[in-house]
């Protein structure tokens, strides 16, 4: 009778704390003091992320804010606006004229997959590929991805590495997930 007692709150336990990891999944996370909303789409939320006003006028210059606002999906590494200050002094300014636009849409696309790889399918095939996984880009050139310490962490074509600070933010066309640097294609 013991052991069926402790089996039951065992099963009682555990389906407590699986109800609680679906809660947490269901809740929309909080990003630059804002809410994700998962029924929104991609700019729609970044454009109340206070620490993704970078990212949200670099979209605006290049004329992406329709494509991302688009049915998708969409999975997009989302530099914050810190990630956009470790450029060199001047950069941002410049690729947000309007003479810069080709410049600045290709390194935004670089930026976004087509499809939702959400961290569960990157870490998935990160393993399957033997410790990394190389994706297309939008813009055409590879994007890898590798887990390092416990976090995917992505190389650019040039060799610069960007960590995912915050993975699975869903949105009604796609996931993104926050990075701490700017991707750079070739």
């Amino acid at each position: 009778m013991k052991n069926l007692t402790q089996g039951l709150c065992s099963l009682a336990l555990a389906a407590s704390l699986a109800g609680a990891a679906t809660l947490a999944y269901a809740a929309d996370p909080m990003v630059g003091g804002a809410p994700m909303m998962a029924s929104k789409t991609i700019v729609q939320n970044a454009s109340q992320a206070k620490n993704l006003t970078t990212l949200v006028a670099a979209v605006k210059a290049a004329g992406l804010v329709d494509t991302l606002s688009g049915p998708g999906p969409f999975t997009v590494f989302a530099p914050t606006n810190e990630a956009f200050a470790k450029l060199p002094k001047g950069t941002v300014d410049k690729l947000v004229q309007p003479d810069m636009k080709a410049t600045l849409t290709k390194i935004l696309t670089y930026h976004v997959v087509a499809g939702k790889l959400d961290a569960a399918t990157l870490e998935k095939d990160i393993k399957a590929g033997g410790g990394a996984y190389t994706m297309k880009t939008v813009e055409g050139e590879p994007l890898t991805a590798r887990v390092e310490n416990g976090k995917v962490v992505l190389i650019d074509a040039k060799g610069g590495g960007a960590i995912v600070e915050i993975p699975d933010v869903y949105q009604s066309n796609g996931v993104v997930h926050v990075i701490d640097s700017v991707l750079m294609p070739k």
